[in-house]
C-alpha cells in the first residue's frame, strides 16, 4: 500500500445474511477470506484492476442507452472518462489509484488499457443487435430453507421467442478448459435465481471475456443442473452457519494469495487475525467438546 493510501472506514461487523456468488466464491477459496470480508468487513485498498473492470462496466451498460446505429466503438470509448469521473465523484478515494501523477500519463495509460477491453468487446458481441431488457439487474430469491441467495447479473437478453440469455462481462483473460466449471458457477448461480424467483430456467449462460485475445464461453443448463447447484449452495450455508458459530474460519493457501489484501492477518504468512467480533455458539451442557469460552462475545 502507497504510504499516502488509505481505506474506507471499517464498518461494523455483522452476521451474514445470505450468499451471492463473489461471497460463496471467497469461502470456497478462502474461509478466513470470507470472514474477514463478510463478518469483520475490513475495508480494503481500491485495486487498479477492479476500479478499471468497473468502468468498463460501466460504459458497456451506458452504451445500450443510445439507439442501435450509434452503438459504436468510438462512442464506448468517449464515455470512458465520464464514468471514471462519475466513479470518483462516488468514490474520492480511487483518486489514491494515481498518487503520483502530475501530468496526468499514469491515468492516461490507464484509461488507454480500459479503452483496449472495450474496442476488444466490438469483435466479441455486436451491440447494434442486441436488445437487453436488464442491464446490472439486481436478483434475490429465498430458497425453501430460506436461505437468501443475491447478485447483479450485467446483462439479460430476452429473444422473442421468450428463451433468456444471461451474460457477465469478464475484464480479465478466459480460465484454461480446467478451470472453465470454476468460471462458469457464477452463472448457473445467477441462473438458478432466476429460476426460483422467476419460474423461468434461462436457455443460455454467456460470459464474456475482454482480456487476452477475448473469448466467449456459453453453457446451456437444464433443471438438473440447478438442482445441483442448490444442493452445492445449501451444503455451502450450512457450513458457513457452523463457522459463523464456532468462528472457526480457516486459511487456505494458494496462488491466491498474492493478491490477497489481508496477508499481514493471515497465520499462513505469520500473521494473526482480529479477535472473532461475533458471540460464539453455546455448547449443549455437558458436552464433552464443550469449551466455556464458546459462550463468550469475544
Amino acid at each position: 500500500m502507497h504510504q499516502n493510501e488509505t481505506v474506507p472506514a471499517p464498518r461494523p461487523a455483522a452476521a451474514p445474511t445470505g450468499l451471492s456468488p463473489s461471497r460463496a466464491g471467497d469461502f470456497m477459496t478462502c474461509p478466513l477470506l470470507y470472514r474477514l470480508r463478510v463478518i469483520d468487513r475490513l475495508p480494503e485498498p481500491p485495486s487498479p484492476a477492479a476500479t478499471r473492470g468497473t468502468v468498463v462496466h460501466a460504459v458497456l451498460e451506458r452504451l445500450f442507452d443510445h439507439p442501435p446505429t450509434d452503438r459504436t466503438a468510438p462512442l464506448a470509448r468517449s464515455l470512458l472518462r465520464p464514468q471514471w469521473e462519475r466513479l470518483l465523484g462516488e468514490r474520492p478515494e480511487l483518486a489514491e489509484l494515481f498518487p503520483d501523477d502530475p501530468d496526468g500519463s499514469a491515468l492516461a495509460g490507464w484509461l488507454g488499457d480500459a479503452e483496449k477491453l472495450v474496442d476488444r468487446w466490438f469483435h466479441l458481441e455486436d451491440p447494434t443487435r442486441l436488445h437487453p431488457v436488464e442491464r446490472e439487474l439486481y436478483v434475490e430469491t429465498a430458497l425453501e430453507s430460506g436461505l437468501l441467495l443475491r447478485g447483479y447479473i450485467d446483462r439479460v437478453d430476452v429473444a422473442p421467442s421468450g428463451e433468456v440469455r444471461l451474460v457477465d462481462y469478464k475484464t480479465g483473460r478466459a480460465p484454461s478448459r480446467d478451470f472453465e466449471g470454476k468460471a462458469m458457477f457464477q452463472m448457473k448461480f445467477y441462473a438458478l435465481v432466476v429460476w426460483r424467483w422467476k419460474g423461468v430456467i434461462p436457455k443460455r449462460l454467456q460470459l464474456v471475456y475482454l482480456g487476452g485475445g477475448g473469448d466467449v464461453v456459453t453453457y446451456d443448463p437444464d433443471e438438473a443442473d440447478l438442482r445441483s447447484v442448490e444442493r452445492k449452495l445449501q451444503a455451502l450455508w450450512e457450513t458457513i452457519s457452523r463457522a459463523v458459530e464456532t468462528g472457526e474460519f480457516p486459511p487456505t493457501r494458494s496462488r491466491l494469495c498474492d493478491w490477497c489484501d489481508h496477508r499481514s492477518r493471515c497465520p499462513e504468512f505469520g500473521g494473526t487475525p482480529p479477535p472473532y467480533p461475533l458471540p460464539l455458539a453455546r455448547r449443549p451442557e455437558g458436552d464433552p467438546t464443550g469449551d466455556p469460552m464458546l459462550s463468550k462475545e469475544l
